[in-house]
């Protein structure tokens, strides 16, 4: 037996029904898995069946063998032997019909917050399957975490990412059993730093979710956040991290925003809250809420030399906002955007749009990609055209650089021909030839190729 389950384990491809079928036909499945409980004190011996049973439980004659030995996997998920819970999670994982649940469900909860990490992985992939089905679903929910260890508790937190990320019905579930209420125990938790940060990275993970903001804006969670962002006297790396989950969620809550825009000027959060704003600028609500008490802040920042980093989020989070990749913005949201900009070049030493342009782009490498993803959101707008156009030096630069961004660089060129094409003033005699210079850096394309490659013959080299 040792010696036909290492050979069947380490078949290098799938195994068919019809493979499975011939070996158990030599060894029934009741003699593997008495094999198996008889024999668990031999470790080669009891890693070689459990990888063997693996493989024939993935197959689908195998998977429809496992209701009649749901025995085996009960006392499996309750074994002393990490191996076998790990096997008896993977039976339930790979069931085609959700068999006993009432009694299952339980045991790979325990798998779940007491097993070793593959055990646990495994119990986690059972429970999602199980979720999947209407029976599994009710099953699922009831007071998942009641007293666990830390470790235990950040499994299950990690779980419910996973159910909530299936589907919307599921995230509803989720929502509707009061599990997203773990998050919120946890994020209110101070006496346990690596619990709440961990709670922390698992949220920002459920924040991403499709279902995220819909859902976790209906709980306390984003008071909570607005609490940890504004409480100068916790770490600096909780704010951070409640200021970007605060960022992923909102786009209408005023309240929460401007508390964000507070940490503009926390130089250890700064460039967080930043790229918080960037993505919620990203999208035209969220866009047009910032236009107003933040964006401010956002475009000051942006051309402001004072911390490379800062500067460097700012035009960053400025190119999402006017739409580097998006459509464009209402009136008055496109009027508070001009207005910002023209306000913020008045009160500098450059004094016009062009001059704050041609300054980002005359700096290093980073900050001029994020200076090409800015121009390419802006320059669909016909005053930023006429700025961009109104100094050689910006087309120069953004025409003719052959170093890092090129591909920034043409995206850019290709926003600028676009808004000339569009543009009344395109026939106008002194825009002729920056129109020349960008259809040339248009046609060159991202790597600035001077003419049509051309096949090389040359004779071979010889020792």
């Amino acid at each position: 037996l040792s010696n036909a389950a290492s050979e069947f384990a380490s078949y290098p491809g799938m195994h068919t029904d019809a493979s499975v079928e011939e070996f158990l036909g030599r060894f029934p499945l009741p003699t593997i898995l008495s094999a198996l409980q008889n024999e668990a004190h031999v470790p080669e011996f009891e890693s070689t069946l459990v990888s063997c049973l693996e493989r024939i439980f993935r197959t689908k004659y195998g998977t429809s063998l496992i209701p009649q030995y749901m025995t085996f996997v009960q006392v499996g998920l309750q074994a002393n032997s990490q191996m076998v819970r790990y096997l008896a999670c993977k039976a339930v994982s790979y069931l085609l019909e959700n068999v006993q649940l009432v009694i299952i469900y339980p045991l790979l909860v325990n798998c779940l917050v007491d097993g070793n990490e593959q055990v646990a992985a495994a119990s986690m992939d059972a429970i999602q399957n199980l979720s999947r089905s209407p029976k599994g679903i009710n099953i699922i929910f009831p007071n998942l975490a009641a007293h666990c260890s830390s470790m235990a508790r950040i499994r299950v937190l990690a779980l419910i990412v996973k159910l909530f990320s299936i589907s919307r019905s599921l995230a509803s579930v989720v929502c509707n059993s009061n599990l997203l209420g773990l998050f919120e125990a946890e994020v209110n938790n101070t006496n346990d730093m690596l619990m709440t940060l961990s709670a922390l990275e698992l949220l920002y993970e459920l924040a991403e979710s499709p279902h995220g903001t819909e859902f976790l804006v209906r709980t306390t969670l984003l008071q909570l956040l607005t609490n940890v962002i504004s409480n100068a006297s916790i770490e600096p790396i909780f704010r951070s991290r409640a200021i970007v989950i605060s960022g992923r969620l909102l786009s209408s809550v005023k309240t929460a925003l401007l508390t964000i825009s507070g940490r503009l000027h926390d130089t250890d959060e700064c460039e967080s809250a930043l790229e918080a704003l960037g993505q919620i600028g990203a999208s035209i609500q969220g866009a047009v809420l910032l236009l107003s008490p933040v964006a401010r802040h956002i475009v000051d920042a942006a051309f402001d030399r004072q911390g490379r980093g800062k500067q460097l989020a700012a035009l960053h989070a400025l190119a999402n906002i006017s739409g580097a990749s998006r459509s464009e913005l209402n009136d008055d949201a496109e009027e508070c955007l001009r207005r910002l900009i023209y306000t913020t070049a008045a009160n500098s030493s450059k004094l016009t749009p062009s001059g704050l342009l041609l300054s980002v782009l005359q700096r290093e490498s980073e900050i001029r990609l994020a200076a090409y993803r800015l121009i390419s959101g802006l320059v669909a707008r016909e005053w930023c055209l006429l700025e961009v156009c109104s100094k050689q030096k910006i087309i120069s630069i953004v025409t003719r650089e052959a170093t890092k961004g090129m591909e920034a660089q043409y995206y850019c060129c290709m926003a600028i021909g676009a808004a000339l094409s569009a543009s009344h003033k395109l026939g106008d005699a002194t825009l002729s030839g920056i129109v020349a210079e960008v259809q040339e850096a248009v046609r060159r394309g991202p790597y600035l190729a001077k003419e049509e490659a051309q096949p090389l013959v040359v004779t071979a080299d010889r020792f």
